[in-house]
């Protein structure tokens, strides 16, 4: 069964479920595993209950659940012209080099790892949007500051992290000023997605959506998913356009 072809609950698996995982990911969160289990459940009760007002939330994927989605993802939409890299040489989201290659003389796991993933992960699209969401309902307003950074970009700017090969954006609440300012909206930023998204400050834990502490990211957002299995990194993940964004694949 595709997505959006029947009604999904506890206990379903296949690519129906793991496309509800990915699509409500901002909403608690779990990894896109296709198992409907009570983590699962917990993504739809709370899209359910702050998104639709649901009084009751079951739970339950029924019609007006997949079309409330839908609508969701259409209302907090951008172009992912913003996330393009600024370096001048890819088209956008690097050249898919350096796959299996990690930093000379570091251990071999993801944060050391120089592929440049084909677009950004569809799960750190979903988690911001909802972010959006969230941040509205507090009268506060984001903005991407830094989207895609390829190898070239980060050898012109003096860089070697590999997070913005796809796995990273970051953001910034807008009409704040800067200095202390800008550090406690950005503070707020990140409790708030802990509690809403099931966010981890730091990379501790496996499979969770992570944000960089303060003492990284002072004044700004920095959402990653490069905590995640090397399963749920696989190229199918990553996307390049809005088509692809919202489509099932």
């Amino acid at each position: 069964m595709s997505y959006g072809d029947g009604p999904l609950q506890r206990g379903d698996s296949g690519d129906a479920v793991g496309e509800l995982q990915m699509r409500l990911a901002g909403f608690r969160g779990t990894v896109p595993d296709g198992s409907f289990g009570p983590g699962t459940e917990l993504q739809v009760v709370s899209f359910q209950r702050d998104v639709m007002q649901r009084p009751m939330p079951d739970g339950k994927v029924d019609k007006a659940t997949f079309d409330a989605i839908e609508s969701f993802g259409q209302a907090h939409a951008f172009d992912l012209a913003v996330m393009h890299c600024p370096c001048g040489h890819c088209e956008g989201f690097g050249q898919k080099r350096f796959k299996g290659l990690h930093r000379s003389g570091q251990p071999k796991d993801e944060r050391f790892h120089r592929y440049e993933y084909p677009g950004i992960h569809r799960m750190l699209l979903w988690a911001y949007m909802a972010a959006i969401f969230y941040c509205r309902r507090q009268q506060w307003e984001l903005s991407i500051t830094s989207g895609y950074r390829c190898h070239e970009d980060n050898l012109r700017k003096g860089r070697s992290s590999t997070n913005h090969h796809g796995k990273a954006i970051d953001f910034q609440r807008d009409g704040v000023a800067g200095g202390p300012d800008q550090m406690a909206a950005s503070d707020a930023v990140r409790g708030l997605l802990v509690s809403t998204a099931n966010a981890q400050v730091g990379w501790g834990a496996a499979n969770r959506k992570s944000l960089e502490p303060s003492n990284i990211a002072p004044t700004w957002v920095h959402y990653d998913v490069r905590s995640y299995e090397r399963r749920y990194l696989s190229d199918r993940y990553f996307v390049r356009s809005a088509d692809e964004l919202f489509g099932v694949p």
